[in-house]
């Protein structure tokens, strides 16, 4: 595929901002530039021939590593996903299966949260996958299957996977999905028994997806998943300073993905 236009991949760049506000025990707010790649897993060994600065399980200046995501083994990733829907009794039948994440920045990536997209072999979205991460290493996925025609996509869960130091594993979890097109959007709110605690949120738009694309992603958001982390660090200090303190850290779920019912996703 060396040679192709950026037209001619279904994977794509978006790029826009981060907003998280918390409302309790302090006020505080957040908002940074940020980048994501939509890619598409079937078009991953393509990117990697054809797409200068880009990699897959290699080194580049962007690049992409299957142990970033999933398992964790470095098995296919697509096996991985299929594996979890038939345990919640989907199948995508070779459809597509696109992931929105924050790609590796001269080797090195942090996402707090990737998002999967489940299509089966008619195009139709059936599931989506939240792949939460935290900064002690730990991962969990909520999986949920999707209503067709579901526009905006909203969801509900329970919260069952620690992320922040500063708040417990209780309440619930709501989002709001656009699913990828022109723009893309996820509004989460975080809810415990006295109401809303936090509220998160990513707004994007599309960008064609090509070397030259990458080189302008790559001097807007300067080691972007550097400043992600350190962005949270810094972030924890000046929490810190507001008084408030960290949370016992609990085991992580045993189970590493949380299926999420139909009549429980309100």
């Amino acid at each position: 595929m060396t040679g192709e236009t950026a037209c001619e991949w279904r994977s794509r760049l978006y790029a826009g901002s981060v907003f998280h506000r918390r409302l309790r025990p302090r006020r505080h707010e957040l908002r940074y530039g940020v980048f994501y790649m939509l890619l598409d897993l079937d078009e991953l060994d393509g990117l990697d021939r054809g797409l200068a600065g880009f990699a897959h399980n290699r080194f580049a200046p962007v690049s992409f590593y299957d142990s970033d995501h999933g398992g964790g083994d470095g098995r296919p990733l697509r096996q991985w996903l299929e594996g979890q829907l038939q345990r919640a009794g989907l199948s995508v039948q070779g459809g597509r299966i696109e992931l929105l994440t924050m790609p590796r920045i001269f080797g090195y990536a942090f996402n707090p949260l990737s998002i999967w997209f489940c299509r089966d072999g008619n195009d139709r979205l059936i599931a989506v996958l939240y792949e939460v991460r935290n900064t002690f290493g730990d991962r969990h996925c909520y999986l949920f299957p999707v209503e067709p025609g579901e526009s905006p996509i909203e969801q509900r869960c329970d919260k069952a996977f620690y992320v922040s130091p500063f708040m417990a594993v209780d309440g619930d979890y709501r989002f709001r999905l656009m699913e990828p097109d022109a723009r893309v959007s996820l509004t989460i709110r975080e809810s415990d028994a006295e109401g809303v605690l936090l509220t998160a949120s990513f707004a994007g738009e599309a960008k064609p997806l090509s070397a030259a694309g990458l080189a302008v992603m790559l001097l807007r958001y300067p080691l972007l998943t550097l400043k992600v982390m350190a962005g949270i660090h810094w972030e924890a200090l000046k929490l810190l300073a507001k008084g408030l303190r960290f949370r016992a850290r609990p085991a992580a779920p045993a189970s590493p993905v949380t299926v999420i019912s139909p009549g429980f996703r309100r």
